[in-house]
């Protein structure tokens, strides 16, 4: 299989557009602003919220009756498995996160191969479902990770949305597509990279941390402005975020708790207003509709 980031141009469908609403599932010491200062081999001594966190989220999601995409750490999964019954439960899809947050420009082909196998193992044995989305931990597929595309597809994957269309100091692959595009040009597999709003020459992050932290008018800008080219937004939170009684890290680097921490008692007002704005949807909705177009 061969990479390929051509852009295409797409075929316009009839009807309203409805944009991808996902969850990526982990626990507060799994992030990514932490891995540095909180070890692995600690992580189940540590004080666990992510079950009640998720359950909060699948609430607000009732509360305004939208379906999702909880990608899912096989770590949590085979942990939880009831929490990923509940998901799929309560009609939402679910996806793979990986095993563990590892990023995966930081391993190999075969290390990847063998992180998508254990994880999508955990998540199924747990959901009792097929697991046909991914998405990579903190955005971790670039320029510099060729192959993965390749695996996922030889994985037999529908889709990724593991790209990040912006340039940020922990990821980012600034030149990707805006919109959903075919990156092999031997595979139906389709990657769906989270929306950016576009100012000017300037594209901005406006999903997790960056809505928190930003006013909510920027992300209604990016997503009524990828509406207005008839594409879907793709947005994503954590469960950790509308947490604010969680523990701190005092050992975590200033920069990381200001952008950890900052305006978590905001997140779920903020999102019960999003929810009500836009249309909203599965991921596997939406790609279904991308794939038409790209067809």
């Amino acid at each position: 299989m061969r990479p390929d980031v051509t852009a295409r141009k797409p075929t316009v469908l009839n009807g309203p557009v409805l944009n991808g609403m996902s969850v990526d599932v982990e626990d507060w010491f799994q992030v990514g602003a932490f891995e540095n200062v909180i070890d692995k081999a600690d992580w189940d001594s540590l004080l666990p919220r992510v079950e009640a966190n998720t359950d909060a989220v699948l609430a607000l999601f009732a509360e305004r009756d939208t379906k999702a995409t909880f990608f899912t750490l096989g770590w949590v999964a085979h942990r939880y498995p009831a929490l990923i019954r509940r998901i799929v439960d309560a009609g939402h899809e679910i996806a793979s996160h990986g095993w563990d947050h590892q990023r995966v420009f930081t391993m190999t082909p075969e290390v990847f191969r063998a992180d998508l196998v254990r994880a999508r193992k955990a998540i199924e044995d747990a959901a009792g479902t097929k697991v046909t989305g991914y998405r990579a931990p903190s955005f971790s597929i670039d320029q510099r990770t060729p192959w993965a595309h390749v695996e996922l597809a030889e994985a037999g994957y529908a889709y990724s949305s593991s790209v990040a269309p912006v340039k940020h100091d922990h990821y980012g692959w600034l030149d990707a597509p805006r919109y959903g595009f075919k990156p092999l040009a031997d595979s139906a597999l389709i990657e769906v990279p989270v929306t950016v709003a576009k100012l000017g020459e300037r594209k901005l992050a406006t999903g997790g941390g960056f809505f928190r932290l930003l006013p909510a008018a920027i992300t209604d800008f990016a997503v009524r402005q990828v509406n207005r080219e008839d594409r879907p937004a793709m947005f994503y939170f954590h469960p950790w975020e509308i947490d604010p009684s969680q523990p701190r890290v005092a050992a975590a680097p200033l920069r990381s708790k200001i952008r950890h921490y900052s305006r978590l008692g905001a997140m779920a007002g903020k999102l019960r207003g999003l929810l009500g704005r836009h249309a909203w949807g599965r991921v596997d909705t939406v790609v279904a509709r991308e794939a038409a177009r790209l067809a």
